[in-house]
């Protein structure tokens, strides 16, 4: 509105001085201002990756967490009506995520359905992932699949398609072969660059903040919100849901459950 309003007053303007220099530096000055709005609105709107899924639909909620969350309180997140969550483990061939432990056995304590992610390094081993994955949740006795965070963000672009896709098939074997359920998480893009015609067996977590997700293949998980607020947690949180009634989750745990290789100490 304020784009027109000016624009019409200096058009006014020069049309009293009649002059083709004047209507020029109208049109130039409006575009400029033109710019700046959008830019304005770009900068300062609402750019939240959320999305407010409709709970009717989809009844179970879960959080991803990392040491990044701080030191959350997972009985006020059970008691917020969290069903699950999902901590971070590893990273690459060597980094432990400092906060995974602590984290994972007062969320047990919480009486929430746990499970680990790692986050997939392109230019490393897969088979040397799997092995510190593995090693890091060996004490545990999680409830959810493992699941290996596949996104080009905070990866390097300088390697093939073929060699991660290489790397990541034998990470999901060597975590099939030694623990059992393996879900990937990824978004569209990832989803289109590493899984198409391959991990067809592989349920998939997908990130989307579009209702529906964008997805080419069925979802599991579905990550919504990179900024929800939930009580027992200071700042914002990453929220996820499950695609089906709450009975169909019943089912789902009880079948998961039955497939986890079950080591020593786990």
């Amino acid at each position: 509105m304020l784009f027109y309003l000016l624009f019409i007053c200096i058009f006014v303007s020069d049309m009293r001085n009649n002059t083709a220099k004047g209507f020029a530096i109208a049109i130039v000055a409006a575009t400029g201002l033109l710019v700046l709005v959008v830019a304005g609105m770009r900068m300062f709107g609402d750019r939240r990756a959320h999305v407010d899924v409709d709970r009717s639909r989809y009844p179970v909620v879960g959080l991803d967490i990392s040491s990044h969350n701080g030191v959350p309180d997972f009985d006020s997140i059970a008691a917020a009506g969290v069903d699950f969550v999902y901590l971070k483990a590893t990273e690459g061939i060597s980094f432990h995520d400092p906060a995974f432990m602590r984290n994972y056995v007062a969320a047990k304590r919480a009486g929430l359905k746990v499970g680990a992610y790692h986050f997939f390094r392109f230019d490393c081993d897969g088979t040397r992932q799997a092995a510190l994955f593995l090693d890091d949740i060996s004490a545990c006795r999680l409830d959810l699949p493992l699941v290996v965070d596949v996104e080009e963000w905070g990866n390097t672009a300088e390697l093939s398609t073929e060699l991660i896709k290489e790397r990541l098939e034998s990470m999901v074997a060597m975590l099939v072969s030694f623990y059992g359920p393996v879900m990937i998480y990824t978004n569209k893009n990832g989803e289109a660059r590493f899984l198409r015609g391959r991990f067809g067996d592989i349920p998939l977590w997908v990130c989307s903040f579009t209702d529906p997700p964008v997805s080419r293949r069925k979802w599991l998980l579905w990550q919504h919100s990179h900024c929800a607020s939930v009580p027992g947690v200071k700042g914002k949180v990453d929220m996820n849901t499950f695609n089906g009634s709450r009975m169909r989750w019943a089912q789902w745990l009880d079948s998961v459950g039955g497939t986890i290789i079950r080591g020593v100490g786990r």
